[in-house]
């Protein structure tokens, strides 16, 4: 899992400040873990991400961002609550859940992102 700047985000994933239309700038589909340090149900969330992370190491990337460093980046994605996850086909539209969800939850989700699919949030 990789923490992720305003700048790194825009690299990695979508470059908002030049592309008006969703255009994913990665070569593996991604987990985006929008959270903060104070936040309990986030502390619950990482050890299970870091562990789907390392289950579906090389084929799906984990990235975090941590909303109150990147206030900016927070509010272009409308982050009201947190933990937030957004879900980064390789191609297709990216798909968005708040709070926790379970491990086979993510799990399947991870597994569908592998396998090309696109998530239904």
């Amino acid at each position: 899992m990789e923490n992720l700047t305003t700048e790194a985000f825009k690299t990695k994933v979508f470059d908002y400040a030049a592309n008006k239309e969703w255009k994913f700038s990665g070569t593996k589909p991604c987990v985006v873990d929008f959270y903060a340090d104070w936040c309990g149900p986030c502390k619950m969330l990482s050890p299970v991400l870091a562990k789907l992370a390392e289950k579906h190491a090389g084929k799906v990337d984990v990235y975090k961002v941590n909303t109150e460093q990147e206030q900016e980046l927070s509010a272009v994605f409308g982050i009201q609550s947190i933990p937030t996850l957004l879900f980064i086909p390789l191609n297709g539209k990216p798909a968005m859940a708040r709070g926790v969800l379970p491990e086979e939850a993510l799990d399947k989700i991870m597994t569908q992102l592998e396998a090309g699919e696109t998530i239904n949030g």
